[in-house]
């Protein structure tokens, strides 16, 4: 049972609780980073329910620190393992673990939902020791309908702030992710896009104000850390500003009836030809509109054990299916939707349905906060300027039938989109991209294959230079991919920089430099204090 202690009998029962066989150093640097804490932090807490040590129970450890991790590539014993999880209870014991990492020369890793994809919420290859600092305990989330707004907090999914938002009101929404486990607080930090993105814009389009720890401590609001602050931290990247503590949303309206459909297309019904068609129009279809399409090899139905490739277009309409049939026949007849491949339902169940939930599912079900996609595996991403021609799509579909389990999803942009200036938040890829794609290859057996699949997408991706971004080749920060480049130097910042955020990366370093002169909130990728 989880119980508080006082400051008082905290040295004594930590002694107690900590004195076990361990490495001398680990259980004297916990027990040394509590003591701190409560001399720190205003408000007591229950150190069972709290910490997280392979020194006190091994199987706990483990459980809390694969919760959330969404790529087991980064959970195998080859990678460095924290020396032990804190995770706060309330926003005083995020103040204080700062100042007491700082203080015993502590590397912290900051998690909300886990869902970084090279692991580097929960990771630490070149820096130890480290411990994360977990924040999925601060999750509450408050609506106010009256300034149509909400206070979210870091370690809150995206699916308990749609849940929250809908129990308040069927006719306000908000403009994140796809995937409702993914933690808020790591969410909005790198743009945060989603299926209302053309009609609102990103997620971070639509914060209104923050708060957050820095590196001194400190909680600050938008009024406190200042204008350019806040500007970095809504696309900036998560772990090079502070420790996000909660962001306050704005709520964007939302029809009564929504309308989704999934319609599949394989080569052999002229799928290259409707996906041509599809990068032609997709940016320029209604702003009430969105379309992506997901693509991967599947088995064909007339010769089994051949494969071909499905590509299934996935779609949210902010109306109902009458108004859609009339946008779809006008811009997009060649996908051949009919009035059966439509379902009407609100808002919130739409959101359920691009995450994947079946149609039986309550609401309700989007508070379990769990994954529904583990896997071991490798993503990168792309930004496309001009239709990839149809020879380019034979390329890749040659490519894609030699992989075992690749998957690629395109995402169009416009509407809203394209009327944001690039520098608007550092979030840049703005006017002129069609859509972006989000390429990944995922596989089931550990360390057994890693070689042959990463040597795949690597070539994959080298194969698709020619159809994407150019100078830079463009790349979204949530997709973090540390081909790109690490912090290793200061050319290599320039280098990756750029391609997440185009001109922004200059004006990106500069706030931290001034904000986070001794670099304390770092990782392989984060903004780094200057560049050569």
């Amino acid at each position: 049972m989880a119980f508080a202690i006082s400051k008082r009998n905290a040295t004594a029962f930590l002694l107690t609780l900590l004195l076990v066989s361990v490495p001398l150093s680990f259980s004297t640097l916990q027990q040394d980073f509590v003591k701190c804490l409560v001399d720190n932090s205003d408000v007591s807490f229950p150190i069972t329910a709290s910490f997280f040590s392979p020194d006190q129970n091994a199987t706990l450890f483990k459980e809390e620190l694969e919760s959330t991790a969404q790529n087991l590539r980064y959970l195998t014993p080859s990678y460095p393992k924290p020396v032990f999880i804190f995770e706060p209870l309330y926003e005083t014991h995020v103040q204080a673990a700062v100042v007491c990492a700082k203080k015993l020369q502590l590397h912290l890793r900051l998690r909300s939902g886990g869902h970084d994809y090279e692991g580097l919420s929960f990771v630490a290859e070149d820096e130890t020791p480290f411990v994360i600092v977990d924040l999925s305990k601060l999750r509450q989330v408050d609506v106010d309908l009256d300034s149509n707004s909400a206070w979210a907090h870091a370690g809150a999914t995206i699916g308990e702030v749609y849940y929250r938002i809908q129990e308040k009101s069927q006719s306000h929404g908000f403009p994140a992710g796809l995937c409702s486990s993914l933690g808020i607080g790591g969410h909005l930090v790198g743009g945060a896009y989603g299926s209302m993105m053309r009609k609102f814009g990103l997620g971070a389009d639509n914060v209104l104000d923050a708060r957050i720890v820095d590196a001194n401590g400190q909680i600050l609001d938008r009024a406190a850390m200042g204008e350019d602050v806040f500007w970095a931290i809504r696309g900036g990247g998560g772990g090079s500003f502070g420790v996000i503590l909660a962001w306050k949303i704005k709520l964007v309206p939302v029809p009564a009836t929504v309308t989704v459909f999934t319609v599949t297309k394989t080569l052999e019904q002229d799928g290259t030809k409707v996906l041509y068609k599809w990068q032609q129009v997709a940016d320029k279809l209604d702003d009430d509109l969105f379309i992506r399409v997901i693509i991967s090899p599947a088995s064909k139905t007339t010769k089994p054990g051949n494969r071909t490739i499905s590509m299934s277009y996935q779609a949210q309409f902010l109306g109902d299916s009458n108004r859609l049939l009339q946008v779809m026949q006008k811009s997009f007849p060649e996908l051949g939707l009919t009035k059966k491949d439509c379902t009407e339902m609100s808002w919130i169940k739409s959101v359920m349905y691009i995450a994947g939930f079946p149609n039986s599912a309550p609401p309700e079900a989007l508070l379990a906060g769990k994954s529904l996609f583990k896997n071991h595996f490798k993503a990168k991403s792309d930004f496309v300027k001009e239709p990839i021609p149809v020879e380019g799509l034979e390329g890749l579909w040659e490519r894609f039938l030699e992989e075992d389990s690749p998957l690629t999803i395109w995402n169009p942009y416009g509407g809203m989109m394209s009327r944001i200036s690039e520098s608007e938040i550092p979030f840049p890829h703005r006017n002129g991209t069609l859509f972006k794609i989000q390429w990944l290859s995922t596989w089931q057996d550990g360390k057994v294959s890693e070689t042959r699949h990463m040597k795949w997408i690597r070539e994959m991706y080298s194969y698709m230079e020619q159809y994407v971004s150019k100078n830079p080749r463009q790349a979204y920060v949530n997709y973090r991919d540390l081909d790109l480049g690490t912090n290793e130097g200061e050319s290599d910042a320039r280098e990756w920089g750029a391609k997440y955020y185009k001109g922004n990366f200059e004006r990106l370093v500069k706030i931290k430099g001034e904000f986070d002169p001794d670099n304390f909130f770092r990782h392989e990728q984060s903004v780094p204090t200057k560049i050569g």
